[in-house]
């Protein structure tokens, strides 16, 4: 399993349309084959900083999900949404496993 972690370096004039985006992947990612942990905005300290955070099983269907994704209505919309409203300034995307397990008992 991989977690991709997205870091969004957001407009913080355009939060409320970064929130948007985000309820809208929070339908289309799910719907595309990928499991979506969230998607977050900034609340406090920094006004920059969001992210998205999903996993997949592999890369290999890091790539199936993405182009389920590019032919997805709403994935399409939310796209050109983002660029026609540019409050999206950088994206940096991460791919991490999880190194603690097995977690402790309490």
């Amino acid at each position: 399993m991989l977690t991709c972690v997205i870091r969004y370096q957001i407009d913080p004039t355009k939060k409320a349309e970064f929130q948007q985006y985000a309820r809208n992947w929070g339908q289309a990612i799910p719907r595309c084959g990928a499991d979506l942990i969230g998607y977050y905005a900034p609340h406090e300290g920094s006004t920059t900083l969001a992210y998205g955070i999903y996993n997949v099983q592999s890369l290999a269907h890091y790539e199936e999900y993405r182009a389920t994704l590019a032919n997805d209505p709403l994935g399409r919309e939310n796209y050109e949404f983002a660029m026609r409203e540019k409050f999206i300034l950088r994206e940096d995307r991460t791919f991490l496993t999880l190194a603690s397990t097995p977690h402790a008992k309490p």
